[in-house]
């Protein structure tokens, strides 16, 4: 069967855009095919900095053939109901409908429209210049004369074809005055003129021989195998970036991977200043001493460049630009060291009084004093000791107003910890310092240590409260704030650490519902059932997070079994039941059973049983033995099933219906004090 190939070729592509642009290729030109017919066997992306490309395999030639019946008019109808008829179905005239007849309706006009299919060319030369000119950049931008909005200024379009036995042919269309070809370019510097591809392995083969490796993938492995090899041979170690791998990626087309050196006097900087300055300035993967565990003196930069001298004119470059950057933050080092062992912390948290945290909310100075309370407060709670929980949460943020911080903002709480350490503060506080952010995405790793989870936890909650009680809740989309991800840094912290925590003593009862969510989307992740966390949160008093995770597993686990899914259905059944007849009849029936009213023995049975097994589900509940209490739970099934199998519960008699409902609500309440059944779905 056919293939499509398309590239689209401009000026380079920010590094940053492009994953997306390749996927949004993919989706909107396939999406666009299969929506008028035609059907592909697999398609696949490819994106370098000066070009945007698809590849479709097993396309069809053309579109099947539609045959549609449309029903029409009756026969003697009005002209103008006619008319629209034959607008509607594209017929010329009323004599091209046939006239069918129907015994209520009478006869009336239908249509039998048998349209060819086009021919794919004809559909791409259609989709594609509508793709182009609605592409979704980020951002975009026009040039010259034309209307079209690019990343960049789009050069060249190259669309072919056909199937691999044949001379593809090239689709022809036009877009702001570009007509689409058969021609690309190579690499700017390595390569010159037009190159001529018919599909797409002709494509790559021709793009390689001229200096262009066209798969993104293959691009990083090559950096990335290089790189290897150049430390390899040195007796170091590579520090992987698969950030930077990325980005470095999307700058170039032909990868020449490159060694180069510093003073190794620049060492006495910490390595992760070393590592931010080399990475953010000159996009260059650092290495590791194996021997020392510390970075060694030199770097891996990755050229796009083939250069006649091996290279050396290049890495000479990136020298002189490391080695400027690197005496920066070795200035700032310094400085901040000086200033750290002179001037007392008191006197540098007094300067925070001037900075704002939030015009609502105070200044950064009253903030920290916040955290420091909660702190203090929490630290009982989770084993630290309150006297240092609150010195280091005083401590914490301090690195914000240093040199280094102000330079290279990523560092912030790290370079805390080297300066609490310079000075000779416990080592409680110096892992405080840098932990107190963390954790700061699903990949970070939660705090351990008792003081760092105390100045954790106490920095987002006041976060958090601070900014519920001036109302700047997450909406949609935005979170500006990164509310979200405090709230799940906290489930996170601690449900890792196994604390027992209530937050309705810390937080209020709205904020409590947005954690529900929080531990919603955590345990999800996690393969759980949001269903479950609902029913469990929906009882009282849950604000546990550690006993609620516990009661879901125990719940989850229970809903797997016969006795389970059986007992949920007869307590769902249960409640939809009262649900009906208590809105009906303006009561609760929740209340004692009247013993005497008991005429049938399942409905006795029933009675029996809740009344034998309640106790002992609540002993083994306060015990917070949640296995256990669905165990006995278990114990319900079979009087439910035979109480439905064989008792009426809408009997003729009034009391004797008042009465089992009442005994419905009693199923209700021993099931409740598991979990809110009515909120389990299935």
């Amino acid at each position: 069967m056919p293939d499509l190939l398309l590239e689209l070729f401009c000026e380079e592509i920010p590094a940053r855009m492009q994953a997306g642009a390749a996927e949004n290729l993919r989706k909107l030109v396939t999406d666009a095919l299969v929506d008028r017919g035609l059907v592909y066997e697999g398609a696949k992306a490819f994106v370098t900095p000066r070009r945007l490309a698809l590849a479709v395999h097993g396309l069809p030639a053309h579109q099947p053939d539609t045959h549609e019946e449309r029903k029409g008019p009756r026969v003697g109808a009005p002209e103008a109901a006619i008319q629209g008829f034959l607008k509607a179905a594209g017929l010329d005239t009323i004599e091209q409908a046939t006239i069918e007849s129907d015994p209520k309706k009478g006869e009336f006009y239908v249509a039998r429209i048998h349209k060819h299919g086009r021919t794919t060319p004809e559909v791409i030369a259609e989709i594609v210049p509508e793709i182009i000119r609605a592409f979704p950049w980020p951002k975009s931008m026009r040039w010259g004369s034309g209307t079209l909005r690019w990343v960049r200024p789009l050069q060249s379009i190259l669309c072919t074809f056909g199937p691999e036995t044949e001379e593809p042919e090239v689709v022809r269309f036009e877009v702001d005055e570009l007509k689409s070809g058969d021609t690309t370019r190579g690499h700017r510097f390595l390569s010159s003129g037009e190159i001529r591809v018919r599909r797409l392995d002709d494509w790559m083969t021709k793009l390689e021989a001229a200096f262009v490796v066209a798969d993104r993938e293959r691009r990083k492995d090559i950096i990335l195998a290089d790189a290897k090899d150049l430390a390899l041979a040195q007796g170091l170690e590579l520090v992987e970036d698969e950030g930077l791998l990325d980005e470095i990626a999307g700058l170039v087309e032909w990868p020449v991977v490159l060694m180069g050196s510093f003073d190794a006097g620049f060492l006495d900087v910490p390595d992760e200043v070393i590592r931010a300055t080399i990475r953010i300035n000159q996009k260059c993967f650092v290495l590791k001493d194996p021997k020392t565990g510390r970075l060694a003196n030199r770097f891996i930069l990755v050229s796009n460049l083939k250069a006649s001298d091996g290279g050396k004119a290049i890495i000479a470059g990136n020298e002189r630009v490391i080695r400027a950057r690197l005496s920066d933050a070795k200035f700032f080092w310094d400085t901040d060291r000086r200033t750290n062992a002179t001037v007392p912390l008191a006197e540098r948290l007094a300067k925070f009084g001037n900075v704002t945290f939030h015009e609502k909310l105070g200044s950064q100075f009253e903030r920290i004093e916040r955290i420091a309370a909660l702190a203090k407060a929490l630290a009982p709670l989770v084993g630290a000791s309150p006297g240092l929980a609150e010195q280091a949460a005083l401590y914490a943020k301090s690195d914000l107003r240093t040199e280094v911080v102000g330079e290279f903002p990523e560092v912030q709480g790290l370079m805390g910890k080297y300066y609490a350490r310079l000075e000779g503060l416990p080592e409680e506080i110096a892992l405080a310092a840098e932990e107190h952010y963390k954790p700061q995405g699903p990949g970070d790793r939660v705090p351990a240590a008792p003081v760092s989870v105390a100045v954790a936890l106490a920095d987002k909650l006041d976060t958090l409260t601070g900014f519920w009680s001036i109302d700047e809740k997450p909406t949609g989309s935005k979170d500006p704030y990164a509310l979200r991800r405090a709230a799940l840094g906290v489930v996170r912290i601690v449900l890792d650490n196994g604390l027992r925590l209530k937050l309705s003593e810390l937080v209020e009862p709205d904020l409590l519902a947005f954690f529900a969510d929080r531990l919603k989307v955590h345990l999800r992740e996690q393969g759980a059932r949001h269903d479950l966390v609902d029913a469990v949160f929906a009882l009282p008093d849950q604000d546990d997070l550690l006993l609620v995770v516990k009661r879901v597993e125990a719940l989850g686990r229970f809903l797997s079994t016969d006795d389970g899914r059986n007992l949920l259905a007869g307590a769902k059944r249960a409640a939809n039941i009262l649900r009906i007849e208590e809105k009906k009849d303006g009561v609760s029936y929740d209340g004692g059973v009247d013993l005497v009213l008991l005429h049938e023995p399942e409905e006795r049975a029933l009675a029996e049983a809740i009344a034998a097994l309640g106790p002992k589900i609540e002993t083994a509940l306060a015990a917070e033995d949640f296995e256990g209490a669905m165990a006995l739970m278990a114990g319900l099934r079979a009087p439910v099933d035979a109480f439905f199998e064989k008792v009426t519960v809408n009997a003729e008699d009034k009391a004797l219906r008042a009465n089992r409902l009442r005994l419905l609500a009693d199923i209700r309440t021993a099931t409740r004090t598991i979990a809110d059944f009515d909120r389990i779905e299935g």
